[in-house]
């Protein structure tokens, strides 16, 4: 199925934690924070100013992004757990050291 979110909207594909702390000591599901960096996989074709003028949204497929801990809606899409989120709950893009993208 084929799936593209709606004017300032992108969908998410949350990263999973570490099931592990760094001393080996495994966490179980029950007990994990929610994630809240995902990648994005589709975004909508953007908002609409005052005038009707689109505007883009600022994030595109690919990138690394966090958002709020109780943001968007867990929908399941051909049995994949995802989120769709408003622009406005995407916090930042997650780059590298040198710049780039993760």
């Amino acid at each position: 199925m084929k799936f593209r979110p709606l004017h300032d909207r992108a969908l998410l594909r949350p990263l999973e934690s570490e099931e592990k702390t760094a001393g080996g000591i495994i966490i179980p599901d029950t007990v994990k924070e929610k994630p809240q960096e995902g990648e994005v996989i589709a975004v909508g074709a953007g908002a609409r100013d005052e005038t009707g003028k689109l505007i883009p949204l600022d994030v595109k497929v690919g990138d690394r992004v966090l958002y709020g801990k109780w943001s968007g809606t867990e929908v399941k899409i051909d049995g994949e757990d995802l989120l769709i989120v408003k622009e406005s709950d995407i916090l930042g893009i997650v780059t590298s050291a040198k710049g780039k993208k993760k």
